[in-house]
């Protein structure tokens, strides 16, 4: 931890054997050892005992260790280890506290979560040295109706209710769950929460305190508490709910984008409405797994932060839902742009049989800042288009947006000035004009350069260095870019930027170049133009 992670990392409880020969922990702290029984109750029970000669040799080693590294980073502690005085457990527990609050030490515990063994000590660790929710500052939150005012949330039972659901789950048995932590105030059962963000209140039905799981009926949930409640409806993850005429917003978890998609579809067609209901519920707990209806092929595609994540999305399908489902080759997120400025014109002209259909629109769009989006300015003059039909002629050119040119992915980054046309007093409707921008943008995308983005990752590959030539000549032959590498102990730390099409299948590979020691963490980066020959490849796939 210390080499790897640059952590200052102290032990304060050093587990005794190893694997299946792990018997217990040595408490630094209290110089005891805490032996666990072997029995069918996976480690519930346990002893205090004097350490053995050799343990008392590991402990008072640790011991010291750990009292230097604490009067390193705190002065109170610090002051008595100069002086020489003697300092007691109490107040060597404070001063790992007040440490480790402030981000100056972790304290580390070794344990086995498999057999349980040494969870009970784990537990008072976190007791003893992490913030309680009294320790740090309060939250802040803003107005809805005006983002510069800020509220602060004191953590106080006498303050008025505000909680944040961080996650939904849907229970086989209670319905939907929603998790929550109150910030300040207090909930009861029965009591009515405000949500700002639909500017609705609901009833809370039920409040349980979940542990593993043992769901528990509670009555009440005080500042600083996590519990799940039943009954409320329309929420989803990152709402604050609130005492009513409490407006007030807390900062919601931010969640990246899907990177990568692929289509599923149910085996039989008697599955296809479970099938249905069963991805809503899973994108409703899940904010970074989206579903949504291709509408050029009407496949089902499901989007997700990677290959692990879509393929667990599969296995819950089958467990919890019992919809078994086919999956088709995951489609990546690509994007398209333009590179220069054109004007564009598009006409609608429709004449059959009594009343026709009549829209001109005239456009100019050029590149927006990266990360801008679309940005529709109105400069339409003298009436040319009348302003009944604006809206939709914008609705037009953000329909465009979505479909490009090239491959037919969704259009990013383009600024348009909306300039003018014609109409026709009698044949002109909204219709007409909406498909006329559309024939416009098309028409301005063809002149103005419009290229193919592809998203690229940054991935981070930790690799013993006897394998690094090898790992940097694989993510190469990926079409990867080495942006930086360095040594952390016996470790190369290689960071790349890596076309995400590139990426299907690194884990198993880079575990088979490594003889299995290699890890690797990947995020998506930013987007960057698809090579040519690549690009021939996409769109032939497309069928554009």
């Amino acid at each position: 931890m210390k080499d790897k992670l640059g952590a200052n990392a102290v032990r304060i409880l050093i587990p005794i054997g190893a694997e299946d020969y792990l018997t217990g922990q040595i408490d630094v702290v209290n110089q005891k050892e805490v032996h666990f029984n072997d029995d069918d109750k996976f480690g519930s029970t346990y002893e205090v005992r004097e350490l053995s000669a050799d343990q008392k040799e590991i402990a008072e080693e640790a011991y010291s260790e750990l009292v230097s590294a604490v009067a390193d980073v705190d002065d109170v502690l610090g002051e008595k280890f100069l002086m020489e005085e003697p300092i007691s457990k109490e107040e060597l527990k404070q001063a790992i506290r007040r440490a480790t609050i402030a981000n100056k030490l972790v304290p580390v515990a070794g344990g086995s979560a498999f057999k349980n063994k040494g969870v009970q000590y784990l537990i008072d660790a976190v007791v003893d040295y992490l913030p309680s929710p009294l320790d740090i500052p309060a939250t802040i939150g803003m107005d809805p109706d005006n983002e510069e005012h800020k509220i602060e949330v004191h953590t106080s039972d006498n303050e008025k209710f505000c909680s944040l659901a961080f996650k939904l789950w849907a229970d086989k048995f209670v319905g939907k769950l929603v998790f929550f932590r109150v910030y300040s105030g207090v909930i009861k059962k029965g009591d009515t929460v405000y949500n700002p963000r639909t500017r609705r209140s609901e009833r809370v039905g039920r409040l349980i305190q979940i542990q593993a799981d043992e769901h528990k009926d509670i009555d009440a949930c005080y500042a600083g508490d996590i519990a799940a409640m039943v009954g409320i409806k329309n929420v989803t993850t990152g709402d604050t709910l609130a005492k009513e005429g409490y407006d007030v917003v807390l900062e919601p978890p931010t969640f990246p984008d899907p990177v990568i998609s692929m289509a599923v579809e149910p085996k039989t067609k008697a599955d296809q409405e479970k099938l249905a209901l069963a991805l809503a519920r899973l994108s409703e707990e899940d904010p970074t797994f989206q579903v949504k209806t291709d509408e050029e092929t009407g496949q089902t595609i499901i989007s997700g932060m990677g290959e692990l994540h879509l393929e667990i999305i599969v296995d819950r399908l089958k467990r919890e839902f019992k919809v078994e489902a086919n999956t088709g080759a995951p489609q990546i997120a690509y994007r398209e742009t333009i590179l220069g400025e054109a004007n564009g014109e598009g006409k609608l002209v429709k004449q059959s049989g009594g009343r026709g259909q009549y829209g001109h629109v005239r456009l100019f769009v050029r590149p927006n800042e990266k990360g801008k989006g679309l940005t529709i300015e109105n400069k339409i003059v003298g009436g040319e288009i009348p302003k009944d039909f604006h809206n939709a002629v914008f609705k037009g050119v953000r329909e465009s947006m979505t479909n490009g040119i090239i491959a037919g992915y969704p259009v990013i980054d383009v600024h348009v000035d909306v300039l003018g046309g014609s109409f026709h007093e009698v044949d002109s409707n909204e219709n007409a004009f909406t498909m006329a921008a559309i024939f416009a943008m098309k028409d301005a995308f063809k002149k103005a350069k419009s290229i193919l983005l592809e998203p690229i990752m940054a991935v981070e590959v930790s690799t013993p260095d006897d394998y690094q030539g090898d790992v940097m000549g694989d993510l190469n032959r990926r079409r990867g870019q080495i942006q930086n590498l360095e040594t952390k102990g016996k470790l190369a730390v290689i960071k790349a930027n890596v076309p995400l099409k590139e990426m299907f299948g690194y884990s198993t590979d880079v575990r088979t170049i490594s003889s299995g020691r290699a890890s690797y963490s990947m995020t998506p980066s930013h987007f960057e133009q698809v090579p040519t020959n690549v690009l021939t490849q996409i769109v032939n796939d497309r069928g554009h």
